[in-house]
């Protein structure tokens, strides 16, 4: 029989931060949770039940998800919506529920990339198995070259229309792609929320194409994923590869892109942390949360161990 779940009293004053999203009414955590990995249906379903007491019992209110997290693709979403019906339906209002489509979900030419079809239908699929009405954020998760940018946009105005999405925003799109896309969307009173890309201190394209420059002046939000690189910028990777990493799988990360030269960076950053009194982990998030134009920081969570090491930060 399972526990009747009532939310901290307390879980505002916990110690976690929030941050206007460019010139929203939005305000959204410092630290977010994405359902990326560890939520799917090849998870302990009271695994996760457990991280999402957590982190709402510790102020995070906005859950990131995508319509292919699993895995399997869509099962993420699935969790979450069990979730909602075990124990979050009556705290729906303090949370902030993003989802996405870009990425490929079903067979056939209608189930990948940027077309008005695609995305509809995704986002009443994400709806199904998330259990909701509509979510707080929809993004285009992907830019996709061989269709016109205005219908992709015209999706996303149009899905803000009809109810089925509060806000929208995008993710990994080129810089000239997003400049068109926040002038075509602000010109139809549908404003751009966030832009949600990878950042972190192995990886700062954002910075160096001008993507973080380019919210901070137009007033948009932006949200960093990967801010571990995949677990590379915390300890574990620091004495070689663990046999149950996500490394060993070669999944996403593979054996080797661990050289010598970035095992030596690593290291070095870690002497870094280890000076300031943090660990590798919190130098890593609190390092992203520091640049200009920075929101939130997405982090994945394995155990609640894990995900109350990753708040230190803020």
């Amino acid at each position: 029989m399972k526990t009747v779940y009532l939310a901290d009293e307390n879980r505002y004053d916990n110690g976690m931060q929030y941050e206007r999203c460019g010139r929203s009414g939005v305000l959204l955590p410092k630290v977010s949770l994405g359902f990326w990995h560890n939520f799917g249906s090849v998870d302990p379903y009271e695994r996760s039940r457990a991280i999402t007491h957590y982190a709402f019992d510790h102020g995070i209110t906005h859950f990131d998800f995508a319509n292919n997290y699993g895995p399997v693709p869509g099962s993420a979403e699935e969790t979450f919506g069990q979730l909602m019906d075990d124990d979050f339906r009556p705290y729906r209002d303090e949370l902030f529920i993003s989802t996405k489509a870009g990425y490929g979900m079903w067979q056939g030419p209608y189930g990948d990339w940027g077309s008005r079809k695609y995305l509809m239908s995704s986002l009443d699929q994400s709806l199904r198995r998330l259990r909701l009405d509509y979510v707080d954020l929809f993004y285009s998760h992907r830019f996709d070259p061989n269709t016109p940018m205005e219908e992709t946009l015209q999706a996303l105005v149009d899905i803000v229309r009809q109810g089925k999405a509060l806000y929208v925003g995008l993710s990994n799109w080129p810089l000239e792609g997003f400049r068109f896309a926040a002038k075509y969307l602000k010109e139809r009173d549908v404003p751009l929320l966030i832009y949600q890309g990878r950042l972190n201190m192995l990886n700062r394209e954002p910075i160096d194409q001008g993507i973080l420059d380019f919210c901070a002046e137009e007033g948009i939000g932006f949200i960093a994923f990967s801010p571990l690189a995949q677990g590379l910028l915390t300890d574990r990777y620091l004495n070689g590869i663990p046999d149950d990493s996500r490394m060993s799988k070669g999944v996403f990360l593979r054996e080797e892109m661990l050289t010598p030269e970035l095992l030596e960076r690593l290291r070095q950053y870690n002497s870094e942390a280890e000076a300031e009194g943090k660990t590798l982990a919190e130098k890593a998030l609190s390092w992203i949360l520091e640049q200009r134009g920075v929101t939130s920081v997405l982090v994945g969570a394995s155990s609640t161990a894990q995900l109350e090491k990753n708040l230190r930060c803020v």
